[in-house]
């Protein structure tokens, strides 16, 4: 399997890379964002494209994918809804249009979250345009499509996140995992255990278009 990845330098899309070269069925990962991941690796090739609203002159190398996992997210904190609008809605259909077009037969995973809001007419923001990009990437031309919700997830094996709020709030609450994860099963999950479901319904597929936390878990269940 060969697979496009957006956002690998994120905290989750770093636990998705993890996965996906240590999958022995990926022959291929290209990693295509503003910077580069930093890593080296015998199935890892890396595009580093400043404009992830215009594809035009990288199209010719997006070709023969099998998959391709969007892990590519901001904060709403602080943000206008214009603002968050175009890097959540614009910025990721920019890419799977391309993509559906030159990948008809792609299966196409988008990380959204718990709470996303599919009627796109809640009160929280964030939720709204998740919503919107959900929906609209369900009505592109892929062999299939699904939306990952994850709840909390947990950063394993030394990955961190870029933003800094979210580095102090896994400061502080990331000792006590062991303990949300045994009360709220429903809800926690991991960066390996989000990686790992994407590679099982990118090969297996999955029963729902839409996967919530407790989906991706029973995908992928924790390693002992």
């Amino acid at each position: 399997m060969k697979v496009i990845l957006f956002g690998a330098t994120g905290m989750v899309g770093q636990g998705v890379l993890r996965e996906c070269l240590l999958d022995d069925g990926v022959e291929q990962v290209l990693a295509i964002g503003r910077s580069a991941t930093g890593q080296n690796h015998a199935k890892l090739r890396e595009i580093v494209h400043k404009d992830l609203l215009d594809y035009s002159a990288i199209e010719g190398e997006l070709s023969g994918y099998d998959a391709c996992f969007f892990c590519l997210g901001v904060s709403s904190a602080g943000m206008a809804e214009a603002d968050y609008t175009r890097v959540t809605y614009d910025l990721t259909l920019a890419a799977a249009r391309v993509l559906a077009r030159l990948n008809p037969g792609m299966t196409f995973i988008y990380v959204s979250g718990v709470g996303t809001d599919s009627s796109e007419k809640g009160r929280a923001m964030w939720a709204r345009v998740k919503g919107r990009t959900e929906n609209a990437l369900l009505q592109l031309p892929f062999k299939a499509k699904y939306m990952f919700r994850p709840g909390f997830i947990q950063p394993m094996h030394g990955i961190v996140s870029k933003t800094k709020l979210y580095r102090v709030l896994y400061a502080v609450v990331g000792p006590l995992y062991p303990v949300w994860k045994t009360l709220f099963p429903k809800y926690v999950t991991t960066t390996e255990q989000v990686g790992r479901a994407m590679l099982h319904v990118a090969c297996q597929g999955a029963p729902k278009t839409v996967l919530e936390n407790e989906d991706i878990n029973a995908l992928a269940p924790a390693r002992a």
